[in-house]
Parts: structure tokens; C-alpha cells; sequence
């Protein structure tokens, strides 16, 4: 399983995502059980995929989140290439389309 970086503040959120060219952002809420279910099997998903910088949002103790990434639920999941954001997931996720949607840029990108 990947280890993702504990983001804290919106500062350092903005930086994660311009310091690399891939970066994977899991924001979630303490009291989300779906959050909790899905977010160890993204941190599998994950380690199929080592050149994603994966890091991890507490939406409760970073709230600036939602207004700088348009989230309204949680989990969501965001893929940035280049800082652009190319894909985003939310709420209910299925896992292999998930993997399959993060594998294409990922073959284009890394590849």
C-alpha cells in the first residue's frame, strides 16, 4: 500500500500539486465511513501507479478545500497532471473503472 503525504493547509496542497507532474488527491471528512472503506483500497490502486504523487486531504481541518476544488461531498478523488486537473471522482466510486480511467492518462503521461 502507498503512503499518501498528509496535506494540512490549502498552501501546501497548492504546492504538492505544481512541485510534480502527477499528483493524486484523496479529500475526505473524519466522519465519512465511505471515506474510510474506499480509502485503503485507493492506497492499493495506488501502488500500481509509481510515478502519482499521492496525498491526502482532511476537508474538516483544510475547509478552503472546497471552495479551491469545487467539492460539495466526500470522498472525491482528483487527478493532476501538470497541475491541470484530468480526472475527478466523487461519493461512490467504482474501483476498476477508476483504475482503468487513472491507467490511460497514466500510459500517456508516464508511459
Amino acid at each position: 500500500m502507498r503512503e499518501f503525504k498528509q496535506l494540512t493547509s490549502i498552501a501546501m496542497v497548492k504546492n504538492f500539486v505544481q512541485s510534480h507532474s502527477l499528483t493524486f488527491l484523496f479529500i475526505s471528512r473524519p466522519d465519512c465511513s465511505v471515506c474510510h472503506g474506499l480509502f485503503p483500497q485507493v492506497q492499493a490502486l495506488m501502488s500500481h501507479y509509481p510515478e502519482i504523487k499521492p496525498g491526502h486531504i482532511n476537508a474538516d481541518q483544510v475547509p478552503e478545500t472546497a471552495g479551491e476544488f469545487s467539492v460539495f461531498t466526500v470522498p472525491v478523488l482528483l487527478l493532476f497532471v501538470e497541475g491541470k486537473e484530468y480526472l475527478r471522482e466523487a461519493r461512490i466510486v467504482h474501483l476498476q473503472l477508476l483504475d482503468e480511467k487513472v491507467g490511460r492518462i497514466y500510459k500517456n503521461v508516464a508511459g
